[in-house]
């Protein structure tokens, strides 16, 4: 009989520091004691396709159930509260923010339902539990490695949001930490549990559309601008330093708060790492493929003047050795690309599939229709409890829908993808890619973007 699962779910606006990790400075050059790490962990038992058992000591709670703890409520973590409580067998128990505000907010509801939920401004208090098993993650994206990171340091399972990580050497480290202290760690890419998707990609490896040659994953949707907003205080209830974090020192602004910080370079990544992973992803997940050897971008802003930082339009590819993976991004258009706002295109020998919120379709190459299929129901997170108790990764490549569906290095490669664009697009240029030391080849400048400065007392903790 499976046993339920505590969640905890955390996000980046805490209120006291965060623990500051072993030696900061060496992470001036992180790769090169990583690709060592990187290398050792895909010669064993983590190679693609292989079930992997991991141990599980977590300590449950008096009614045998899984116990999670929630960070970051304000936008999606509110969906993830819900969606762990609908889970059988497992309970939130834990809310931690570093808006005070918002966690009142949602630590009300429990009360209202007559539930006990701790609330937490600080994640280092929260991790201290050892009565919680999960941590689910929901803050801007600079806070989502550090977090996880610590989490798993501390022996609890994670679910994360998308994207996985800031930079590409974040990613990296955090695979190798989940390896490391054999941890079970989901990336928010949901639709990988999707039943319908699963069935699409299982058509498309059947080889009945023959050779698939390009993916193009697509992005286009309508969203305002922000306008222009002088800094100001902090507000009293928000813990702005913690909620910085390892990010350069500004000044508060609006414009860089409560959601729009998607549009800043130091905490988001743009619609590319926001909404667009999940259509990468998918054509990655469709094609089978991991890292490219050389990707190439252009991007700008084309309807917004105003705060932004990201762009507005952008248009990646990523080569592959016989494949072509697209990305084209568009946030001023309230119409539909080749049928879609957000979905894929596959281009096969055959003919093409075409998927979206509505579900997948075959067109032949004499324009009748094949088979198609509706989106799917599936659950995500309960794919990841599910993990959570058996210990076992699968990589989805080999495996359609069996264990773990989007496990932390399926998370590292798509949002590797989202900050290869970015990279590319900011130095303006094609790079060549060393997909096993994960560097790029012969580009100094284009190098420097894989990792950051962190700030003083915020930075990441070491292998």
């Amino acid at each position: 009989m499976d046993k339920p699962v505590k969640l905890v779910v955390i996000s980046p606006r805490l209120s006291a520091g965060v623990p500051r990790p072993v030696d900061g400075a060496k992470l001036s050059n992180p790769m090169e004691v990583e690709n060592m790490r990187r290398r050792d962990f895909m010669k064993g038992s983590v190679a693609a396709g292989v079930a992997l058992a991991l141990p599980f000591s977590r300590v449950r709670g008096a009614n045998g159930d899984n116990r999670v703890a929630v960070v970051g409520l304000h936008g999606r973590g509110r969906g993830l509260i819900a969606g762990f409580r609908d889970t059988k067998g497992v309970r939130a128990v834990a809310l931690c923010d570093v808006d005070s505000n918002v966690l009142d907010q949602e630590v009300k509801k429990f009360k209202t339902r007559d539930e006990k939920v701790d609330a937490y401004t600080d994640y280092r208090r929260m991790l201290e539990d050892k009565s919680v098993d999960v941590v689910a993650i929901a803050t801007p994206d600079h806070w989502h490695v550090p977090l996880a990171a610590f989490s798993v340091i501390a022996g609890k399972d994670v679910y994360v949001e998308n994207p996985l990580s800031h930079t590409i050497y974040e990613g990296r480290l955090l695979v190798n930490l989940a390896r490391e202290h054999g941890r079970i760690v989901q990336h928010g890419t949901q639709l990988r549990s999707a039943e319908g998707l699963i069935e699409a990609v299982e058509y498309m490896r059947s080889g009945k559309l023959g050779k698939i040659r390009m993916a193009k994953a697509i992005n286009c949707q309508l969203r305002n601008p922000i306008g222009r907003k002088a800094d100001c205080e902090a507000p009293a209830h928000v813990n702005y330093d913690m909620w910085l974090g390892p990010a350069p020192k500004r000044p508060f602004n609006p414009n860089r708060f409560h959601y729009n910080w998607h549009w800043f370079w130091d905490y988001g990544t743009g619609d590319t790492g926001n909404d667009g992973i999940h259509q990468i992803d998918i054509a990655r997940w469709g094609l089978g493929v991991t890292l490219p050897k050389a990707v190439s971008c252009s991007g700008g802003q084309l309807f917004y003047d105003d705060d932004h930082e990201t762009p507005d339009t952008q248009i990646a590819t990523f080569e592959y050795d016989d494949v072509y993976l697209m990305f084209e991004m568009r946030l001023w258009t309230p119409y539909l690309h080749e049928g879609h706002n957000n979905g894929n295109i596959f281009y096969g020998d055959n003919g093409t599939m075409s998927i979206g919120r509505k579900g997948w379709q075959v067109t032949f190459k004499d324009g009748t229709k094949g088979p198609s299929g509706a989106p799917g129901s599936g659950s995500h997170i309960g794919n990841f409890i599910n993990a959570v108790r058996s210990r076992k990764v699968s990589d989805p490549s080999t495996a359609l829908g069996a264990g773990l569906n989007a496990d932390v290095e399926v998370g590292h490669h798509s949002a590797s993808l989202c900050h290869m664009a970015n990279i590319a697009m900011r130095v303006g240029r094609r790079l060549k890619f060393d997909a096993q030391q994960e560097l790029f080849i012969d580009d100094v400048e284009a190098n420097t973007f894989l990792t950051k400065k962190y700030r003083q007392g915020y930075e990441l903790p070491t292998l």
